[in-house]
């Protein structure tokens, strides 16, 4: 049998061979990881469906493949072996997949629709010709097994749609530019975690209509309460961060206005509102942003989100990171601060609504009880989907996150209240048993 790439997640169709971690020859168990794979942002471990021996290894480190492309060969412990051939015996033919209409006629009203909300299946090279061709896939029927689009379905579909719309015009295709006419230069691949994050980026800016409120908090109190308990935070391993006190503002601010913890779904025209808060914080490594999710922010103490948040960046910056780190998250927070610059617009994380943008704080003169007094002020900008968000909600949304900044209660910090809870729940928990 073959080892091929199962399906990872919603939106991952590709990804980079990062290391093969069997030989031709060996031996393996069933489910025991046989290759590693980065993709979207994450390395995801390829177990053996099987147990048996390798006998074939047909990738490279390095090179990219497809969800469904076949990895290696695997002789499997207890098959039955296969009839010799020209003794009368025929191998089993598979079924034919039935016969669909040449991708349906275009004005029919076809939508791919799916319980796990998966894309249509189509390869890697299908989904960008129709990413450049502006064409949505779920309009299109497949005609091949399980419904799979092929570049004659798209093709005959595009056809079809110019027949009935001749003035429409196509993206034309990119054009690769001599730059060494000018001068010396060097070229290198773009990796498989850039083109996800570009694709995404490119995404989300061409099918969101952004807007982005700006407003500054004064974090000059907060500063002061940070530098007091973050000691008492280094004792229990945890780092006292602004953006760690920045999920805890968020979480409220969501519940407060929960239209910014929402996603649109366009295949139904519904907006889905979600019960539970799942923070995204965009991490700067070596391989670019990538967006860890702490899920349910909500129930975590001021110290158990500084101390995940440390954990998830470090994995992230050692591409230990998993998919599941990096799904299902509601809101996204990131933070520049550490690096420098003021505001900035950032790009909505589809298919949230909403992403949060944080400068560095600056000390500037600011007048204050009628007083100019010298303060540290935060820079924040709210880039939302105005499809979903009008623009009063979001001035409403950033103004809630500047007073929860300027005025977070003191009581957050304690250490001393948050183990009192912990010790209260486990000895709740013994008396119930």
């Amino acid at each position: 049998m073959q080892i091929k790439i199962p399906f990872l997640a919603e939106g991952v169709h590709s990804g980079t061979v990062v290391s093969i971690l069997v030989k031709e020859g060996d031996h393996v168990k069933k489910e025991q990881t046989v290759l590693e794979l980065e993709t979207n942002k994450a390395t995801a471990p390829i177990p053996s469906p099987a147990s048996g021996t390798i006998t074939k290894i047909l990738v490279k480190e390095g090179v990219e493949i497809s969800v469904g492309q076949a990895i290696m060969s695997l002789s499997e412990e207890g098959a039955a072996k296969e009839p010799a051939k020209g003794v009368g015996s025929k191998p089993a033919q598979e079924k034919e997949a039935p016969t669909i209409t040449e991708a349906g006629d275009a004005s029919e009203e076809y939508t791919y629709e799916s319980k796990s909300g998966a894309l249509p299946p189509a390869s890697p090279s299908v989904r960008k010709m129709a990413l450049e061709l502006g064409i949505d896939l779920t309009k299109i029927r497949g005609t091949e097994r399980g419904g799979r689009i092929t570049v004659k379905d798209l093709k005959a579909y595009v056809q079809r749609l110019k027949a009935g719309s001749p003035q429409k015009s196509e993206k034309p295709a990119p054009v690769s530019i001599d730059f060494s006419k000018w001068g010396p230069v060097n070229r290198k691949p773009v990796s498989s975690t850039r083109r996800t994050i570009g694709q995404k980026m490119y995404e989300s800016w061409t099918t969101i209509p952004h807007v982005t409120q700006f407003d500054e908090a004064d974090i000059t109190a907060l500063l002061e309460l940070r530098k007091k308990y973050a000691p008492s935070y280094e004792k229990k391993g945890a780092r006292l961060t602004v953006t760690g006190i920045l999920l805890k503002v968020a979480v409220q601010a969501l519940k407060k206005f929960p239209i910014f913890n929402s996603s649109l779904d366009e295949s139904k025209n519904e907006l889905v509102c979600k019960h539970y808060y799942h923070l995204g914080v965009a991490v700067d490594t070596e391989q670019g942003l990538l967006v860890p999710i702490l899920k349910d922010a909500d129930k975590k103490s001021l110290l158990d989100l500084s101390i995940e948040l440390a954990q998830l960046s470090e994995k992230a910056r050692q591409r230990k990171i998993s998919l599941e780190d990096v799904q299902g998250g509601t809101f996204t927070i990131s933070n520049l601060g550490s690096i420098g610059g003021g505001h900035f617009t950032p790009i909505v994380n589809k298919p949230e609504v909403a992403i949060l943008g944080v400068g560095r704080g600056i000390v500037k003169p600011i007048v204050k009880d009628g007083k100019i007094q010298t303060r540290t002020m935060l820079s924040l900008g709210l880039s939302y989907d105005h499809r979903v968000v009008d623009g009063a909600d979001g001035a409403r949304f950033i103004h809630e996150m500047v007073q929860g900044l300027e005025h977070f209660k003191e009581e957050y910090f304690t250490i001393r209240q948050v183990e009192e809870k912990k010790t209260a729940k486990k000895t709740t928990q013994k008396v119930k048993r």
